[in-house]
């Protein structure tokens, strides 16, 4: 792997054709085992064996399943620089309110130019802290309906939040 450049993100579309394919190579990487002759591999066009670590074939495995769902799949590094507008679109939300979360201190982001621009790993961060307060306020929530008696009315026990 050259090291010295960085390439571009690629972003990878599922084609229909390779639907049955793409299926059959989940089914494969979900069932690997955990011996070592059952490690998945790729084999080049001169039939050397190169295994996967873990974590690689782990990751090929979401890949690949996205891509059978019909998802596309885009792959970045977490060092990499993204616009308000990338930002914006993996928060799902608009660039004006991404901007005000930046303008407000919440979010770091360095400028290039007169453009913001902000790293990834600090918005998969904010993202993970957004689902987090989530889940810790549909608990604060559930707990005071449990202490207000609101699940009586219901049969068997609160559903879960997590």
């Amino acid at each position: 792997m050259n090291t010295a450049r960085h390439p571009a993100p690629e972003t990878y579309l599922p084609r229909e054709d390779e639907q049955g394919r793409l299926l059959d190579l989940v089914s494969a990487l979900r069932d690997r085992g955990t011996e070592i002759t059952a490690q998945p591999a790729l084999i080049n066009a001169n039939g050397q064996r190169f295994e996967l670590p873990a974590d690689v074939a782990d990751a090929f495995e979401q890949i690949v399943g996205h891509l059978a769902q019909g998802q596309g799949v885009t792959v970045v590094p977490h060092h990499r620089l993204l616009t308000t507008q990338e930002a914006a679109d993996l928060l799902n939300i608009s660039r004006p309110t991404f901007v005000k979360l930046l303008e407000s201190g919440e979010l770091a982001f360095e400028m290039r130019g007169r453009h913001r621009r902000v790293r990834l790993q600090d918005v998969l961060d904010f993202q993970d802290s957004l689902r987090q307060n989530r889940a810790d306020a549909l608990d604060e929530m559930q707990d005071q309906a449990v202490e207000d008696g609101l699940y009586d009315l219901l049969d068997g026990p609160p559903p879960s939040t997590r």
